[in-house]
């Protein structure tokens, strides 16, 4: 029988690594939103022409229990579930979400935070912010040298889009 020895430094990671890792979970991984002790919220989030839309999945949570705050470009969804854990005897598993969660997202510019508007049903959230005008895409017409049209200009439709 041989024995390998290891020394406890193989083991450490590197900071490069544990940079590597802090980014992937924080930016890439969308298993970072963490509700009460170690459980994933699951959640989408897309841009539309008009707006930005955040869905959220908050089983067994009340919207009154819910607190959406914008400031600046910083969404938070916080809230407390007002349920306290039962002391059970026996409890061989226990995964039901209890306790306060939160999850900070940083937004685009260009949002009208007062005009949002949010609903919740069957424990889904659905958050709804407008872009402002300045921001959405617009479709500006270009004059050419057409004489067909008549005043010896036609018109194209061509969309462009507003940065």
């Amino acid at each position: 029988m041989t024995l390998i020895r290891r020394s406890g430094f193989g083991d450490l990671l590197s900071l490069r690594q544990a940079m590597d890792r802090l980014f992937e979970e924080s930016f890439v991984n969308p298993q970072t939103w963490h509700f009460g002790e170690g459980q994933v919220v699951p959640m989408d989030v897309y841009a539309t022409n008009d707006e930005i839309v955040v869905e959220a999945i908050l089983p067994g949570v009340k919207p009154e229990e819910v607190e959406i705050t914008m400031e600046g470009n910083t969404l938070t969804i916080a809230g407390d579930t007002s349920a306290a854990t039962p002391e059970r005897e026996g409890l061989l598993l226990q995964e039901i979400r209890r306790g306060r969660f939160a999850r900070t997202l940083a937004m685009p510019a260009g949002l009208e935070p007062d005009k949002a508007t949010a609903t919740f049903e069957d424990g889904v959230l659905t958050l709804r912010i407008p872009k402002a005008e300045q921001v959405k895409p617009r479709q500006i017409r270009i004059s050419t040298g057409d004489l067909s049209a008549g005043n010896g200009r036609h018109e194209q439709p061509v969309a462009v889009e507003a940065k």
